[in-house]
Protein backbone atom coordinates (compact mmCIF):
# COMPACT_ATOMS: atom_id res chain seq x y z
CA UNK A 1 0.00 0.00 0.00
CA UNK A 2 1.19 3.53 -0.75
CA UNK A 3 0.14 6.96 0.44
CA UNK A 4 0.02 10.36 -1.24
CA UNK A 5 0.59 13.77 0.33
CA UNK A 6 -2.70 15.36 1.31
CA UNK A 7 -4.55 12.10 1.94
CA UNK A 8 -6.47 11.79 5.18
CA UNK A 9 -5.76 8.93 7.55
CA UNK A 10 -7.00 7.75 10.93
CA UNK A 11 -4.80 6.14 13.59
CA UNK A 12 -5.54 2.50 14.41
CA UNK A 13 -2.50 1.63 16.53
CA UNK A 14 0.91 2.95 17.60
CA UNK A 15 3.33 1.37 20.05
CA UNK A 16 4.90 4.71 21.01
CA UNK A 17 4.39 4.85 24.81
CA UNK A 18 4.86 8.63 25.05
CA UNK A 19 2.51 9.95 22.40
CA UNK A 20 -0.77 11.64 23.24
CA UNK A 21 -2.28 10.25 20.04
CA UNK A 22 -5.09 7.75 20.46
CA UNK A 23 -6.81 5.35 18.05
CA UNK A 24 -9.37 7.34 16.06
CA UNK A 25 -7.24 10.49 15.81
CA UNK A 26 -7.13 11.84 12.26
CA UNK A 27 -4.42 13.56 10.26
CA UNK A 28 -3.12 14.51 6.83
CA UNK A 29 -0.27 12.69 5.09
CA UNK A 30 2.79 14.90 4.73
CA UNK A 31 5.19 12.42 3.11
CA UNK A 32 5.59 8.68 2.62
CA UNK A 33 8.89 6.83 2.29
CA UNK A 34 8.05 3.38 0.85
CA UNK A 35 11.60 2.08 1.28
CA UNK A 36 11.68 2.70 5.03
CA UNK A 37 7.91 2.31 5.48
CA UNK A 38 7.79 5.68 7.23
CA UNK A 39 4.58 7.69 6.99
CA UNK A 40 4.88 11.35 8.04
CA UNK A 41 1.56 12.78 9.22
CA UNK A 42 0.34 16.19 10.34
CA UNK A 43 -2.15 15.09 12.99
CA UNK A 44 -5.15 17.34 13.62
CA UNK A 45 -4.18 17.47 17.28
CA UNK A 46 -0.92 19.23 16.39
CA UNK A 47 1.33 16.18 16.71
CA UNK A 48 3.74 15.45 13.87
CA UNK A 49 4.61 11.92 15.00
CA UNK A 50 5.67 9.70 12.09
CA UNK A 51 4.23 6.23 11.75
CA UNK A 52 6.79 3.42 11.49
CA UNK A 53 4.63 0.96 9.60
CA UNK A 54 7.31 -1.70 9.51
CA UNK A 55 7.50 -1.55 13.32
CA UNK A 56 3.78 -2.17 13.76
CA UNK A 57 2.17 1.27 13.63
CA UNK A 58 -1.14 1.13 11.73
CA UNK A 59 -3.32 3.75 10.08
CA UNK A 60 -6.39 3.53 7.88
CA UNK A 61 -7.00 5.74 4.88
CA UNK A 62 -10.23 7.70 5.23
CA UNK A 63 -12.72 7.30 2.38
CA UNK A 64 -13.37 10.20 0.01
CA UNK A 65 -16.78 10.98 1.47
CA UNK A 66 -15.12 11.47 4.86
CA UNK A 67 -12.80 14.08 3.38
CA UNK A 68 -15.27 16.05 1.29
CA UNK A 69 -14.20 19.31 2.96
CA UNK A 70 -10.69 20.74 3.08
CA UNK A 71 -8.16 18.94 5.26
CA UNK A 72 -6.79 20.60 8.34
CA UNK A 73 -3.50 21.45 6.60
CA UNK A 74 -5.49 23.24 3.88
CA UNK A 75 -7.25 25.23 6.56
CA UNK A 76 -3.93 26.25 8.11
CA UNK A 77 -2.48 27.04 4.67
CA UNK A 78 -5.36 29.43 4.08
CA UNK A 79 -4.52 31.24 7.32
CA UNK A 80 -0.81 31.34 6.44
CA UNK A 81 -1.54 32.86 3.04
CA UNK A 82 -3.76 35.51 4.59
CA UNK A 83 -1.13 36.30 7.21
CA UNK A 84 1.50 36.61 4.49
CA UNK A 85 -0.59 39.17 2.61
CA UNK A 86 -0.99 41.25 5.78
CA UNK A 87 2.74 40.89 6.51
CA UNK A 88 3.72 42.19 3.07
CA UNK A 89 1.42 45.21 3.46
CA UNK A 90 2.96 46.01 6.85
CA UNK A 91 6.47 45.64 5.41
CA UNK A 92 5.78 48.13 2.63
CA UNK A 93 4.74 50.74 5.22
CA UNK A 94 7.79 49.92 7.35
CA UNK A 95 10.10 50.31 4.34
CA UNK A 96 8.66 53.75 3.63
CA UNK A 97 9.88 54.88 7.03
CA UNK A 98 13.22 53.05 6.87
CA UNK A 99 14.38 53.53 3.30
CA UNK A 100 11.50 55.09 1.39
CA UNK A 101 9.95 58.49 0.88
CA UNK A 102 9.57 59.17 4.61
CA UNK A 103 13.17 58.27 5.44
CA UNK A 104 16.00 60.72 6.02
CA UNK A 105 19.75 60.27 5.86
CA UNK A 106 21.70 57.63 3.97
CA UNK A 107 19.03 55.08 3.06
CA UNK A 108 21.56 52.87 1.28
CA UNK A 109 23.52 52.42 4.46
CA UNK A 110 20.31 51.66 6.36
CA UNK A 111 19.38 49.09 3.70
CA UNK A 112 22.79 47.44 4.04
CA UNK A 113 22.43 47.29 7.83
CA UNK A 114 18.95 45.81 7.62
CA UNK A 115 20.00 43.13 5.14
CA UNK A 116 23.06 42.25 7.21
CA UNK A 117 20.92 42.05 10.35
CA UNK A 118 18.39 39.77 8.68
CA UNK A 119 21.18 37.57 7.36
CA UNK A 120 22.84 37.36 10.81
CA UNK A 121 19.53 37.12 12.72
CA UNK A 122 20.61 40.18 14.68
CA UNK A 123 17.97 40.80 17.42
CA UNK A 124 17.99 44.66 17.20
CA UNK A 125 17.24 44.45 13.47
CA UNK A 126 14.77 41.57 13.66
CA UNK A 127 12.91 43.23 16.53
CA UNK A 128 12.51 46.37 14.42
CA UNK A 129 10.64 44.56 11.64
CA UNK A 130 6.85 44.25 11.54
CA UNK A 131 5.73 41.24 13.56
CA UNK A 132 2.40 39.65 14.38
CA UNK A 133 1.27 39.68 18.00
CA UNK A 134 0.83 36.06 19.01
CA UNK A 135 -0.86 36.98 22.27
CA UNK A 136 -3.83 38.94 20.92
CA UNK A 137 -6.72 36.47 20.78
CA UNK A 138 -9.57 38.85 20.00
CA UNK A 139 -9.07 38.73 16.24
CA UNK A 140 -8.77 34.95 15.89
CA UNK A 141 -12.44 34.28 15.22
CA UNK A 142 -12.81 37.02 12.58
CA UNK A 143 -9.61 35.97 10.80
CA UNK A 144 -10.76 32.39 10.70
CA UNK A 145 -14.21 33.31 9.35
CA UNK A 146 -12.63 35.49 6.65
CA UNK A 147 -9.74 33.32 5.50
CA UNK A 148 -10.48 29.65 6.25
CA UNK A 149 -11.31 27.61 3.10
CA UNK A 150 -14.97 27.15 2.28
CA UNK A 151 -16.27 23.89 3.70
CA UNK A 152 -13.84 23.84 6.61
CA UNK A 153 -14.95 23.18 10.16
CA UNK A 154 -16.82 25.94 11.97
CA UNK A 155 -14.92 28.00 14.52
CA UNK A 156 -17.21 26.73 17.26
CA UNK A 157 -16.24 23.14 16.42
CA UNK A 158 -12.50 23.70 16.80
CA UNK A 159 -10.64 22.54 19.87
CA UNK A 160 -8.61 25.05 21.86
CA UNK A 161 -5.45 23.58 20.37
CA UNK A 162 -6.75 23.95 16.83
CA UNK A 163 -7.66 27.58 17.48
CA UNK A 164 -4.10 28.16 18.69
CA UNK A 165 -2.83 26.54 15.51
CA UNK A 166 -4.86 28.91 13.32
CA UNK A 167 -3.37 31.90 15.13
CA UNK A 168 0.12 30.45 14.87
CA UNK A 169 -0.29 29.79 11.13
CA UNK A 170 -1.46 33.35 10.50
CA UNK A 171 1.36 34.83 12.57
CA UNK A 172 4.02 32.67 10.91
CA UNK A 173 2.78 33.69 7.48
CA UNK A 174 2.80 37.36 8.55
CA UNK A 175 6.33 37.30 10.03
CA UNK A 176 7.96 35.36 7.19
CA UNK A 177 6.40 37.54 4.50
CA UNK A 178 7.16 40.79 6.34
CA UNK A 179 10.84 39.91 6.68
CA UNK A 180 11.09 38.82 3.06
CA UNK A 181 9.38 41.97 1.79
CA UNK A 182 11.53 44.35 3.86
CA UNK A 183 14.62 42.56 2.52
CA UNK A 184 13.29 42.86 -1.04
CA UNK A 185 12.67 46.58 -0.62
CA UNK A 186 16.23 47.01 0.71
CA UNK A 187 17.65 45.17 -2.29
CA UNK A 188 15.76 47.47 -4.64
CA UNK A 189 17.28 50.51 -2.93
CA UNK A 190 20.78 49.07 -3.15
CA UNK A 191 20.47 48.10 -6.79
CA UNK A 192 19.44 51.19 -8.74
CA UNK A 193 18.04 49.18 -11.63
CA UNK A 194 15.38 47.77 -9.34
CA UNK A 195 16.72 44.23 -9.28
CA UNK A 196 15.12 42.81 -6.15
CA UNK A 197 16.81 39.42 -6.31
CA UNK A 198 18.75 38.20 -3.31
CA UNK A 199 22.44 38.69 -4.10
CA UNK A 200 23.81 38.10 -0.61
CA UNK A 201 25.53 34.92 -1.86
CA UNK A 202 27.72 37.11 -4.08
CA UNK A 203 29.14 39.34 -1.33
CA UNK A 204 32.96 39.38 -1.21
CA UNK A 205 33.15 37.35 2.00
CA UNK A 206 31.25 34.49 0.32
CA UNK A 207 33.22 34.32 -2.93
CA UNK A 208 35.23 31.10 -3.08
CA UNK A 209 37.54 29.52 -5.65
CA UNK A 210 35.40 27.96 -8.33
CA UNK A 211 32.38 29.99 -7.27
CA UNK A 212 30.63 33.06 -8.69
CA UNK A 213 31.18 36.67 -7.73
CA UNK A 214 30.94 40.24 -8.94
CA UNK A 215 34.31 41.78 -9.78
CA UNK A 216 35.67 45.26 -10.46
CA UNK A 217 39.05 46.95 -10.51
CA UNK A 218 40.28 48.59 -7.35
CA UNK A 219 40.47 51.73 -9.48
CA UNK A 220 36.76 51.60 -10.35
CA UNK A 221 35.31 53.56 -7.41
CA UNK A 222 33.95 56.99 -8.34
CA UNK A 223 31.66 59.52 -6.60
CA UNK A 224 28.05 59.64 -7.77
CA UNK A 225 25.80 62.70 -7.89
CA UNK A 226 25.39 62.60 -4.11
CA UNK A 227 29.11 62.32 -3.50
CA UNK A 228 28.86 58.67 -2.44
CA UNK A 229 31.61 56.38 -3.72
CA UNK A 230 30.10 53.87 -6.13
CA UNK A 231 31.24 51.39 -8.80
CA UNK A 232 29.70 52.24 -12.19
CA UNK A 233 29.73 48.63 -13.36
CA UNK A 234 30.58 45.27 -11.81
CA UNK A 235 31.30 42.13 -13.83
CA UNK A 236 29.91 38.66 -13.09
CA UNK A 237 32.50 35.91 -13.23
CA UNK A 238 33.94 32.82 -11.60
CA UNK A 239 36.93 33.12 -9.25
CA UNK A 240 39.64 30.76 -10.51
CA UNK A 241 42.78 32.01 -8.80
CA UNK A 242 44.38 34.81 -6.81
CA UNK A 243 47.43 36.81 -7.80
CA UNK A 244 49.37 38.90 -5.26
CA UNK A 245 46.15 39.10 -3.26
CA UNK A 246 44.04 40.16 -6.25
CA UNK A 247 41.26 38.17 -7.88
CA UNK A 248 41.64 36.23 -11.11
CA UNK A 249 38.28 35.38 -12.69
CA UNK A 250 36.83 34.04 -15.89
CA UNK A 251 33.71 35.37 -17.60
CA UNK A 252 31.44 34.93 -20.59
CA UNK A 253 31.83 36.69 -23.94
CA UNK A 254 28.98 39.03 -22.93
CA UNK A 255 30.86 40.12 -19.81
CA UNK A 256 34.18 40.35 -21.67
CA UNK A 257 32.55 42.71 -24.17
CA UNK A 258 31.31 44.82 -21.25
CA UNK A 259 34.85 44.99 -19.82
CA UNK A 260 36.21 46.12 -23.19
CA UNK A 261 33.44 48.73 -23.50
CA UNK A 262 34.05 49.97 -19.95
CA UNK A 263 37.75 50.38 -20.67
CA UNK A 264 36.91 52.37 -23.81
CA UNK A 265 34.55 54.59 -21.77
CA UNK A 266 37.25 55.12 -19.13
CA UNK A 267 39.71 56.21 -21.82
CA UNK A 268 37.11 58.61 -23.25
CA UNK A 269 36.48 60.14 -19.82
CA UNK A 270 40.18 60.67 -19.28
CA UNK A 271 40.53 62.15 -22.76
CA UNK A 272 37.79 64.70 -21.97
CA UNK A 273 39.54 65.46 -18.69
CA UNK A 274 42.89 66.29 -20.29
CA UNK A 275 41.12 68.15 -23.09
CA UNK A 276 39.53 70.33 -20.40
CA UNK A 277 43.03 71.26 -19.31
CA UNK A 278 43.81 72.50 -22.79
CA UNK A 279 45.82 69.47 -23.93
CA UNK A 280 45.14 68.25 -27.47
CA UNK A 281 46.63 66.50 -30.46
CA UNK A 282 49.41 63.93 -30.20
CA UNK A 283 50.19 64.92 -26.63
CA UNK A 284 46.61 64.14 -25.63
CA UNK A 285 46.76 60.74 -27.38
CA UNK A 286 50.06 59.92 -25.69
CA UNK A 287 48.78 60.84 -22.21
CA UNK A 288 45.68 58.65 -22.64
CA UNK A 289 47.71 55.67 -23.95
CA UNK A 290 50.28 56.05 -21.18
CA UNK A 291 47.51 56.12 -18.57
CA UNK A 292 45.50 53.03 -19.55
CA UNK A 293 45.53 50.11 -21.95
CA UNK A 294 43.69 49.88 -25.25
CA UNK A 295 41.35 46.86 -25.49
CA UNK A 296 39.50 45.62 -28.56
CA UNK A 297 38.15 42.45 -30.09
CA UNK A 298 39.88 40.85 -33.06
CA UNK A 299 37.30 38.22 -33.95
CA UNK A 300 37.02 36.04 -30.83
CA UNK A 301 40.31 37.31 -29.39
CA UNK A 302 40.73 40.31 -27.09
CA UNK A 303 43.79 42.40 -27.89
CA UNK A 304 45.25 44.28 -24.91
CA UNK A 305 47.79 46.93 -25.92
CA UNK A 306 49.80 48.29 -22.98
CA UNK A 307 52.92 49.21 -24.93
CA UNK A 308 52.81 52.86 -23.85
CA UNK A 309 51.62 52.07 -20.32
CA UNK A 310 54.78 50.03 -19.71
CA UNK A 311 56.98 51.73 -22.33
CA UNK A 312 57.57 48.25 -23.77
CA UNK A 313 56.96 47.51 -27.47
CA UNK A 314 56.23 43.87 -26.61
CA UNK A 315 53.53 44.62 -24.02
CA UNK A 316 50.66 43.39 -26.14
CA UNK A 317 48.55 40.42 -25.08
CA UNK A 318 46.05 38.36 -27.06
CA UNK A 319 43.36 36.82 -24.84
CA UNK A 320 41.54 33.85 -26.37
CA UNK A 321 38.50 32.10 -24.90
CA UNK A 322 39.05 28.71 -23.26
CA UNK A 323 37.36 25.51 -24.35
CA UNK A 324 34.18 26.58 -22.51
CA UNK A 325 34.12 29.98 -24.20
CA UNK A 326 35.25 31.77 -21.02
CA UNK A 327 37.66 34.74 -21.01
CA UNK A 328 40.24 35.69 -18.41
CA UNK A 329 40.48 39.42 -19.05
CA UNK A 330 43.78 40.80 -17.79
CA UNK A 331 43.97 38.21 -15.04
CA UNK A 332 47.31 38.36 -13.17
CA UNK A 333 47.87 41.77 -14.75
CA UNK A 334 45.16 44.09 -13.41
CA UNK A 335 44.16 44.53 -9.78
CA UNK A 336 40.68 43.00 -9.82
CA UNK A 337 38.80 42.26 -6.62
CA UNK A 338 35.39 40.88 -5.63
CA UNK A 339 32.96 43.67 -4.76
CA UNK A 340 29.56 43.90 -3.15
CA UNK A 341 26.90 43.81 -5.86
CA UNK A 342 24.94 46.54 -4.08
CA UNK A 343 27.89 48.91 -4.48
CA UNK A 344 27.54 48.66 -8.27
CA UNK A 345 25.26 50.93 -10.30
CA UNK A 346 25.11 48.26 -12.98
CA UNK A 347 26.08 44.58 -13.16
CA UNK A 348 27.23 43.07 -16.45
CA UNK A 349 26.38 39.40 -16.93
CA UNK A 350 23.72 37.00 -15.76
CA UNK A 351 23.44 37.02 -11.98
CA UNK A 352 23.58 33.41 -10.75
CA UNK A 353 20.83 32.18 -8.46
CA UNK A 354 21.63 31.40 -4.81
CA UNK A 355 22.71 27.79 -4.23
CA UNK A 356 19.92 25.44 -3.30
CA UNK A 357 19.94 24.57 0.41
CA UNK A 358 20.99 21.01 1.16
CA UNK A 359 18.60 19.43 3.60
CA UNK A 360 18.95 16.10 5.35
CA UNK A 361 15.68 14.34 6.09
CA UNK A 362 15.19 13.70 9.80
CA UNK A 363 15.72 10.18 11.07
CA UNK A 364 12.48 8.86 12.54
CA UNK A 365 12.69 7.97 16.19
CA UNK A 366 10.46 6.15 18.60
CA UNK A 367 10.05 6.60 22.29
CA UNK A 368 10.38 10.42 22.51
CA UNK A 369 7.41 12.52 23.57
CA UNK A 370 5.78 14.32 20.65
CA UNK A 371 4.94 18.00 20.88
Amino acid sequence: MTYQSGERVVLEHTSDPHTLLRPGDEGTVRHYNPDQQVLEVNWDSGSRLSMLLEAGDRVRRLPADKTGGPGWEQVLDGLRIAGAAAGRDAAVLCAQNLIGGRATGDVREVARQVLAGIDDVDPPVIDGLPAADRYVLAEDRDRYAKHAPQGGPAWEDLTARQRDQTRRAWCEGFDDAAEAEVARQCRIVLHPHGDDRDMSHLTPDRVRLGGPGVFAGDWAWAPDGDGEMRIPVGFVGTLVDTWNGWAVFTCTRQVAEAIVADQRDARDRYRRHVAGEGISGQRQDRMVDESMARLWFDGDVIVADETRVHDDPDATERISPDSDGQYMVMGRAWTWLPVHPYDCDRIAGDIPAPPSPVSTPPTPTKGAPDA
